[in-house]
Order: C-alpha cells, then sequence, then structure tokens
C-alpha cells in the first residue's frame, strides 16, 4: 500500500514516464534546476522490449527516483489504465529497486498538446512528441509539488 500523505522528495536526476499501452513518453530532470525536459518516446507492446530501453535510459541517465504519471477521470476516480500504470510503476520499482513515485496526471495530455501547438507543431505532426511532453509536464508536476504516493 503506498504511503500518503508524506511528501517524497529526491535529489538528483528523475525519469519521469507517461505510461500508455501502445507507447511510453519519457522525460528527464533534476532537482538541483527543478526542471524536466522531453526525452524520448517507448514504442511498442511487448514488455520485455520496454523495459530493456527503460533498463538503456536508466545506465545511460542513473537516476535517482523515477516519477509515473497516474491517470483517472477528472473527478479523480480511477479507471482501467489507473490499474495499468500502477502495476508499470510497481514493475520498474521491483526490475530497478529505484524509488518509484506516482504523480497525478490528469490534463497532462492536454498541456502537452497545447505546448506543442504554441511550439507550432499541430495535427498529426504532435503524435511523435505527445507522450514524451506529457512525461515532461508529469515530472514538472513532481518539481512543482512532490508527490505524497511512492510504490513501497
Amino acid at each position: 500500500m503506498p504511503d500518503e500523505g508524506v511528501a517524497i522528495t529526491v535529489a538528483g536526476i528523475l525519469l519521469g514516464f507517461d505510461f500508455g499501452t501502445k507507447r511510453i513518453g519519457v522525460a528527464v530532470g533534476n532537482s538541483i534546476s527543478c526542471t524536466a525536459r522531453p526525452l524520448t518516446t517507448l514504442h511498442g507492446e511487448q514488455n520485455e522490449q520496454r523495459f530493456a530501453a527503460i533498463s538503456e535510459l536508466i545506465r545511460e541517465w542513473e537516476p535517482s527516483a523515477l516519477v509515473v504519471g497516474l491517470p483517472s477521470y477528472d473527478d479523480g476516480t480511477p479507471h482501467e489504465l489507473t490499474r495499468l500504470c500502477r502495476r508499470f510503476a510497481q514493475r520498474l520499482k521491483g526490475r530497478f529497486d529505484l524509488p518509484t513515485i506516482l504523480v497525478d496526471e490528469r490534463y497532462t495530455s492536454t498541456a502537452a498538446s497545447s505546448q506543442l501547438t504554441e511550439m507550432g507543431v499541430r495535427g498529426i505532426k504532435q503524435k511523435p512528441l505527445l507522450d514524451q511532453v506529457a512525461a515532461q509536464h508529469i515530472l514538472q508536476a513532481y518539481f512543482d509539488e512532490p508527490a505524497i504516493e511512492h510504490i513501497p
């Protein structure tokens, strides 16, 4: 059961994830500047491919923690993707033994789309970037207000 009510702050580099069944957006940031930036989008539905790619990112970036967006309906109630994201976060924790933090990700895809539109990236051209920019928003949300839920 996740701890609730205690803010979790982690120093160093962090990787943020916007989990999806077809793609996973990844962002990187650090606790010194408290800023996040898009990093990459992982494609494919096979877990072993996904986790092999994540393992490479962890080797390259040596993060202190992993931040995973936790989706829910607008009113905060969970849905099927909520369960899948929790499972993904538990697998990250189990495989990489790093602090794994869950962050409310409601509206991050909308914010990411708006950001890309402002940058002149519209319509179908957003698709390759949307998930990693959403991951940036998830990680930035953690920096702006440290999460109160983590995977033990």
